[in-house]
């Protein structure tokens, strides 16, 4: 079994261009599915997620070439309207095919998503948004049935502002006649990013960012060339680590507009920050220190992937931080694999209470899950000792070569068998 080998305490020094944004990129694959000939995706990341949204194109008859992090999809001819129920399985966000799938086809079968197990997830709003639209969707056997052949334009309203809902519906709009308002819209950046992709084949829409996204639908789309963002969520990890390390990184290629919140976090931790357009500069003593309670929100508010994260970077400072995750159910996986750090963690239902402890240890740990396996490197890079991190193919779904990114900046981690 593969896993990280980290030997800790070294400060972080060294500039970095942030990977593309893996929850932008996956919807946008998805769109190329709306346009017949060739779109062009570029700062498109090597993830293991971005591999199965490939296959599930593959699957439904596109033609697909990647050169590094670019990667074009030919969509000219659809050989079908079903996606396995392996490739369903892979991840979570395989569930936004289905609005492109309508617009495009009129039709899809497909099963319930997989991914990191995080507590309940359903897809009801998915579902009841793409109902509203027109949409006929039955389950048989567990293979969600749908027709979109008399899908108009409507009024939806998202009763919790999700970002997979909003994307859907965003997709399947486009093929509809009509004008579409998504009220209730999720705001993250990479709905924003969506929008441009959408915009650059042709498609009219507006409102991305804010809590209402109107779609002028029915148009005939083009191909597009499009580059992805920055991930945010990427940055958020290099900075912590760096925060929690000690010493000076500058980051590239993600806009400290999208990360307040934690770039607040940091600043409140004790961190000095710098930013400009593209760019974020941390320097760090390392040690932090206590900050008001994090609580995990909607953007623009904390983000809920970057909880483990942050926790990580707090358990080996000082004081008591508390956490509460509002987002998911069942996200604090992490927290027994950083005790075996030596970090002082509380859990309460939604609650946790993190007490520095000056410093954590290494220890051999396993991630369970995308963020919490981040979150593992990150303790590892600032621990006393040595740390063996596995479960790595959690951190292979949303992380572009961590290990590459974080030695570039002076770690010292190895991946090993």
């Amino acid at each position: 079994m593969s896993c990280y080998h980290i030997r800790g305490g070294r400060p972080l020094e060294g500039r970095l261009t942030v990977q593309g944004a893996k929850n932008s990129a996956l919807p946008i694959l998805a769109a190329t599915l709306l346009a017949p000939g060739e779109s062009v995706i570029e700062n498109c990341p090597c993830l293991s997620d971005v591999d199965a949204a490939l296959a599930i194109l593959k699957g439904l008859g596109c033609r697909v070439w990647r050169r590094g992090d670019t990667v074009g999809v030919d969509a000219s001819v659809l050989a079908g309207a079903e996606i396995s129920r392996e490739l369903m399985e892979e991840m979570r966000s395989s569930v936004v095919f289905l609005g492109a799938m309508l617009a495009r086809m009129g039709r899809a079968a497909l099963t319930y998503p997989g991914g990191c197990e995080l507590g309940p997830r359903p897809i009801d709003l998915h579902l009841a948004a793409l109902r509203t639209l027109g949409a006929d969707i039955r389950e048989t056997d567990g293979v969600l049935c749908c027709t979109g052949c008399r899908m108009t334009g409507g009024e939806i309203f998202l009763p919790i502002p999700s970002v997979g809902a909003t994307e859907n519906a965003m997709l399947a709009a486009c093929g509809c006649p009509g004008v579409t308002a998504i009220a209730g819209a999720a705001q993250e950046p990479e709905i924003e990013d969506l929008q441009g992709f959408l915009r650059a084949m042709g498609a009219d829409v507006r409102g991305a960012g804010t809590a209402t996204v109107v779609i002028r639908g029915g148009a005939t789309l083009r191909p597009a060339r499009y580059r992805v963002m920055g991930d945010r969520i990427a940055a958020a990890t290099y900075l912590c680590a760096a925060g929690a390390a000690g010493g000076r990184v500058e980051l590239t290629g993600a806009d400290p507009e999208h990360l307040r919140a934690v770039l607040a976090a940091l600043e409140r931790a004790g961190c000095s920050i710098q930013t400009g357009p593209e760019e974020i500069v941390l320097t760090s003593g390392g040690g932090l220190h206590a900050v008001p309670p994090v609580v995990t929100e909607p953007y623009p508010g904390f983000p809920t992937d970057v909880q483990a994260i942050f926790m990580a970077a707090l358990a080996g400072g000082r004081g008591e931080t508390l956490f509460r995750e509002n987002i998911f159910q069942s996200r604090y996986g992490h927290v027994s694999q950083l005790r075996a750090m030596g970090a002082d963690i509380r859990v309460q239902g939604r609650t946790a209470a993190v007490t520095g402890v000056g410093g954590l240890h290494g220890a051999a740990v396993q991630g369970g899950d995308l963020r919490g396996a981040a979150a593992l490197v990150v303790a590892g890079v600032a621990a006393r000792g040595e740390t063996r991190v596995t479960g790595l193919a959690h951190i292979r779904r949303g992380y572009d070569g961590l290990d590459i990114g974080l030695r570039a900046l002076g770690a010292d981690i190895t991946e090993t068998d």
